[in-house]
């Protein structure tokens, strides 16, 4: 597969993806922020999307088990690491706090910059720079097997 057909693939899932998040209320922070807040005026709507997501997630994940390989790549990239470990608990607990506290998380933030509003954007810059400062940190690279010369080099 081409270069081209590839980034006209990815940009048809992104699409389907960002529509997904306004359509179900995930790209408004007051929807999520009403979600978590489970002990105030919790807002239940975003439960049918949970239940979707997770039920689509489980049928999706039978049906790709049963191919060789993907519609579009040679071979499937299934995650090797299972061990929870500290790193990854304290990334979810940060992701969790965040998430919490101004109700994006990376997907919704970057389909609502289609919205234009000035907060999305301070988020999202602040999202990029968090991560950009991450990796500055000493022993905090990401590991080489994810870099996209990698990524790259598999789709080969």
């Amino acid at each position: 597969m081409n270069r081209w057909t590839e980034c006209f693939l990815a940009l048809i899932c992104g699409g389907l993806f960002g529509a997904g998040l306004a359509l179900s209320g995930m790209t408004d922070p007051a929807n999520i922020i009403g979600f978590l807040d489970i002990t105030g005026r919790w807002n239940p709507q975003l439960v049918f999307v949970l239940v979707a997501a997770v039920g689509t997630a489980i049928v999706g994940f039978r049906l790709l088990h049963t191919r060789s390989r993907p519609f579009f790549a040679s071979k499937f990239h299934w995650p090797e690491a299972s061990f929870i470990g500290g790193r990854l608990i304290s990334g979810a607990v940060i992701f969790g706090i965040g998430w919490g506290l101004y109700g994006y998380c990376p997907g919704p933030a970057l389909a609502s910059l289609v919205y234009g509003q000035s907060h999305t954007v301070i988020f999202v810059v602040s999202m990029l720079a968090g991560m950009q400062l991450f990796q500055l940190l000493p022993g905090k690279r990401a590991p080489a097997n994810l870099s996209e010369a990698q990524c790259t080099a598999d789709r080969r």
